[in-house]
């Protein structure tokens, strides 16, 4: 998970230029990072790293896996836990998907395997390996709302940016949308497609449900996708507004089947409401843009 570090009287970034894997600044941001890490152990968490990521002021913190939700739930104390400390440390934290255009967005990278009778159903690339993700391709743009729940979520699908804007699948490939990673107890399936503002209950819902779907119906993926994702483009797009996505479930017989007609109804009823109040507000960019020119 990515969030920019922000200071808190003046809203400018922590750090200067691109720090992924820097070492230097890194260690400016340790003051915030050293009190995420010790927190977060001391609740039991598993941390395994913390660096510098590729957007100015953007941080990663690795957590260990757990079963899905579990995960959830780290997911949502972990976000609670940076948001206290910066806020006792003296700085801003966000987990908005793209806080600033012209830089790399903040995701939530999800990553699934399948435990059966006790070992990596996905092993060697199995039928349940190819179903789950078949099912979770097939199923993307529909369940897009619970990946992306926001306005600001779109933004962050641009291409040359990290973020994927292609439904395709790879092997250690971070352009695709779907990316392969590991091997044997290992591999795993990665959904690049979520941002950091997704909803973790409901991303992981609709990535499981995707799956499982997917293995109830032996539906088969496309073939694996060799090469840049953003050159490819005749490959599916995701969907790039929120008002589409929303047409996309609500008009979705899979997510009623899942979820039943009225939560997809309450989603979609709040999701339109989200568009309608961005709709109706005057921003920073149209006074920008607009109040001397016209």
């Amino acid at each position: 998970m990515w969030s920019g570090i922000l200071s808190g009287r003046d809203p400018s970034r922590r750090s200067w230029y691109l720090e992924d894997y820097n070492l230097l600044q890194g260690t400016r941001q340790e003051f915030y990072t050293r009190e995420v890490r010790r927190h977060l152990k001391a609740t039991g968490f598993a941390v395994e790293s913390s660096k510098g990521e590729w957007g100015l002021g953007q941080h990663e913190v690795n957590v260990k896996y757990s079963e899905v939700l579990e995960m959830a739930d780290n997911h949502a104390l972990l976000k609670q836990c940076m948001k206290e400390i910066a806020e006792q440390t003296g700085v801003s934290v966000t987990f908005m998907a793209k806080p600033h255009h012209g830089q790399a967005g903040s995701s939530c990278h999800l990553h699934l395997s399948l435990r059966k009778d006790g070992k990596n159903a996905f092993d060697g690339e199995t039928n349940e390996f190819r179903w789950f993700l078949g099912g979770w391709m097939a199923h993307a743009a529909e369940m897009m709302v619970f990946y992306a729940p926001t306005i600001n979520s779109y933004k962050r699908f641009e291409d040359l940016s990290w973020a994927p804007t292609r439904i395709a699948w790879s092997r250690d490939n971070r352009t695709a949308g779907f990316r392969v990673v590991g091997h044997g107890e290992s591999l795993r399936i990665e959904c690049r497609i979520p941002g950091a503002d997704a909803n973790p209950y409901l991303a992981f819902a609709a990535a499981v449900a995707s799956g499982l779907d997917g293995i109830k119906n032996q539906i088969e993926p496309p073939p694996v996708f060799e090469g840049d994702v953003y050159a490819a483009r005749t490959l599916p797009r995701v969907p790039y507004t929120l008002e589409h996505a929303v047409d996309l479930f609500e008009t979705s017989a899979f997510a009623k089947a899942q979820f039943g007609p009225e939560v997809v109804e309450h989603y979609a009823h709040f999701y339109r409401s989200e568009q309608k109040a961005f709709e109706r507000t005057v921003t920073d960019w149209e006074r920008r843009r607009y109040f001397e020119r016209i």
